[in-house]
């Protein structure tokens, strides 16, 4: 199996709530473990932004999640802001890599101080003191100077951003198509397996100068 086994996914309150689905469905039919974290503000996002409605209490929205992705018994496990016993609050337990999408500008902030304030910088304080793989999708525009110098210190700390910044030379034609571009990079990252978006120069033919 490429890529990590178990995977720590947390969404937060920037917009961009069908990047963090999307790759949940992805981490599920790559029959990856993922540990989910969420803000009160990326649900209120994700209401608002697409129709899933996620229940409030832990064990509801693992039973939820579950069923939306088809996910095999276990594979899901969901927990509180609080929940300073799960495995992600400790690099003992924690998953090898953790993906942060779409992450706010706040979330940036906090992780970029090592506030550790509730479990999604929690774990993310671990993935960075344990030296595993973090990855981390903003958006928002323009980026202040603060945002920018966070980011800066966060790569110089080894997370790596990815913007939320699709391309086009891919010939999108939906919604959907812009959605996979931005999942794509951050499987390929994590060298899990994806067919939605081929690598650069895997279909070239080459041309005769």
């Amino acid at each position: 199996m490429n890529g990590p086994s178990r995977v720590t996914l947390a969404m937060t309150g920037a917009s961009g709530a069908q990047y963090g689905l999307r790759l949940l469905d992805c981490l599920i039919q790559e029959d990856r473990e993922v540990h989910f974290l969420i803000s009160k503000a990326a649900q209120l996002v994700m209401a608002t932004e697409t129709d899933v409605i996620l229940p409030t209490k832990p064990q509801a929205m693992q039973a939820f999640l579950s069923e939306y992705t088809g996910a095999a018994p276990g594979q899901i496990r969901c927990y509180g802001k609080e929940d300073w016993m799960s495995p992600v609050a400790s690099g003992s337990g924690a998953p090898a890599a953790m993906v942060v999408v779409p992450c706010s500008t706040g979330t940036l902030s906090a992780i970029a101080t090592g506030a550790c304030n509730n479990l999604i910088e929690r774990a993310a304080d671990v993935t960075l003191k344990e030296r595993r793989q973090l990855i981390l999708v903003p958006r928002e525009a323009p980026y202040s100077s603060i945002h920018l110098e966070n980011m800066l210190k966060l790569s110089n700390l080894g997370a790596v951003i990815v913007p939320a910044s699709p391309g086009f030379y891919h010939q999108p034609q939906t919604i959907d198509d812009l959605v996979d571009f931005v999942v794509a990079r951050i499987l390929n990252l994590l060298d899990i397996p994806q067919d939605m978006l081929p690598r650069w120069g895997e279909h070239h033919q080459g041309v005769d100068d």
